[in-house]
């Protein structure tokens, strides 16, 4: 008599428990990423240099989750119960990361770093524990075909549902720190879940019941405190009491009053402060305004608050300007709130403005005709902290920008501080000329940020106007001249042209900030 082969596991319907543990692969994957997400979001904002903060994270959290597989070889016996406390190891340590990382930037600054690598390390240790678990319980009962194939269609999933709800969804809508113990409630879920799948496994029950009921509590009572931890860590960090803070897909907004005024910062960096905005803005604006003449289409590349666009509105010959700002939330923010639209004089209201959400790169590029050109381009984005905002000052931008400007146009760049980053500065005149463009660099000292930078970029060389709008409280034709004198420890150096294929300016911009915060 032949004996008959034992069917293989796949051969058998898929049983509630393999479904349940499929499940639990797909919101482990989600979580997983989420940290991984929030740890590089954080790192950006604070550290600045997005693409290496998320370059250097990403690296960092994949070869943990490779020690936490090879980890997991180690575990031999009682698999669900191991399981179950990964799960709420995972869930208290990821739901708090960020949160862990706000009071940290806030209270102990220089401990931000370490902080930040020491727990992508252990929660990318623990992620990489969790699937090898879960394939060798599931191994019991299906076919390891079916097994790797199965698993990992879920863990693909899982990631590919977080990535694109993170910046769109999740962010915005309950910001880092809620959304991070968010998903920590998810992963105290999963354990409980693996709790009462394994109910008759477990050998102490009681404990890790108890255990499910305190990690779980602990990540609720965070969920609902979450708005006081961050205000805890802002007001610290920002000093002033803050009136308005958001999260957008694009940056974290906050605006704070004090006795200086409102301020307005942008990922912790300060953008302009009441009590000495207008030194900024009209220094911004009107050089390149009055030079022209009689500007009629005006375009501004940043400026989302409507300060630059406030100041162009001084002139009465201004037909129409147009606002291109990547971020909705700001434009929203200033043209809505009662406070901030006092500040801009209600610019943004203005029936003369148009404002286009979009990526200024983006919008330059899709330009064509004699409308798409400006009398006046006043660019005002932040300093080039990253590649992002670093190709906003390359040589492929300018060049661009000169097919925006009409023949006897007029474009203006904020160009950081030519004290503090003297390569910087003279990097981006530099780069303005290389695309035949004269260059008209200038300074002026606003208290909030100290010396600052622009240039005036045109085809023909810029001229001193001989006139000024009234009612400005800082410049005037007097002082106007004395902004392009620049004293020896200003002076221009040489310098190299910043190409988008080797961003040279984000990494002497980082090198000469840098300088500064380490004394």
């Amino acid at each position: 008599m032949t004996a008959t082969p034992a069917s293989p596991p796949s051969a058998t319907a898929p049983r509630p428990l393999d479904v349940a543990l499929l499940a639990s692969v797909f919101v482990v994957a989600a979580c997983g990423l989420l940290y991984e997400l929030a740890a590089g979001a954080l790192a950006s904002y604070v550290l600045g240099d997005s693409v290496l903060q998320f370059s250097t994270v990403i690296g960092t959290y994949l070869f943990a989750m490779g020690m936490g597989s090879w980890l997991s070889r180690y575990f031999d016996r009682q698999l669900p119960a191991h399981f179950l406390r990964i799960e709420l190891l995972v869930a208290i340590v990821g739901g708090s990361l960020p949160a862990l990382l706000f009071l940290a930037n806030a209270y102990v600054p220089g401990a931000f770093r370490l902080l930040l690598y020491g727990m992508v390390l252990l929660v990318g240790m623990l992620v990489g524990l969790e699937i090898p678990l879960v394939m060798r319980i599931l191994k019991r009962n299906v076919a390891l075909k079916d097994l790797v194939s199965q698993v990992l269609t879920f863990d693909y999933l899982g990631a590919l549902a977080v990535s694109l709800a993170f910046p769109l969804l999740l962010v915005p809508h309950l910001g880092l720190v809620r959304t991070g113990l968010l998903f920590g409630i998810f992963n105290a879920a999963v354990a409980v879940w693996a709790l009462w799948l394994f109910r008759h496994e477990l050998r102490r029950f009681r404990a890790h019941a108890l255990a499910c009921a305190a990690v779980l509590g602990a990540l609720l009572a965070g969920f609902a405190g979450a708005e006081h931890i961050t205000r805890f860590a802002e007001d610290h960090f920002y000093q002033d009491r803050i009136v308005i803070a958001s999260a957008s897909p694009y940056q974290r907004i906050v605006v704070t009053h004090g006795r200086s005024g409102y301020r307005l910062f942008l990922n912790g960096n300060l953008q302009f402060a009441e009590r000495d905005e207008y030194r900024y803005h009209e220094a911004l604006v009107h050089p390149a305004m009055s030079a022209h003449g009689a500007p009629k289409r005006v375009a501004v590349l940043g400026g989302g608050d409507g300060m630059a666009v406030r100041e162009i509105l001084k002139y009465p010959s201004v037909e129409s300007v147009t606002l291109v700002e990547l971020d909705p939330a700001m434009t929203q923010l200033f043209r809505t709130d009662p406070a901030l639209v006092r500040l801009n004089a209600g610019a943004l209201n203005d029936p003369r403005v148009r404002i286009v959400n979009t990526d200024a790169f983006q919008w330059l590029q899709e330009g064509r005709g004699v409308d798409a050109t400006f009398d006046v381009i006043v660019v005002d984005f932040p300093d080039p902290t990253n590649f992002a905002i670093g190709k906003l000052y390359t040589n492929s931008f300018y060049a661009l920008l000169e097919q925006r400007l009409a023949a006897s146009g007029y474009a203006v760049v904020q160009t950081t501080s030519p004290l503090v980053a003297r390569q910087s500065f003279w990097t981006v005149v530099q780069t303005i000329e290389s695309t035949g463009l004269a260059a008209a660099p200038y300074h002026v000292h606003v208290p909030s940020f100290g010396e600052w930078g622009f240039v005036v970029a045109s085809r023909r060389p810029w001229r001193l106007p001989e006139r000024l709008p009234e009612g400005l409280r800082f410049l005037s034709p007097a002082t106007l001249p004395l902004l392009f004198d620049f004293p020896l420890d200003m002076a221009r150096v040489p310098a190299e042209v910043n190409r988008l294929s080797n961003q040279v300016l984000v990494h002497t911009y980082e090198q000469e900030w840098g300088r500064v915060a380490a004394h």
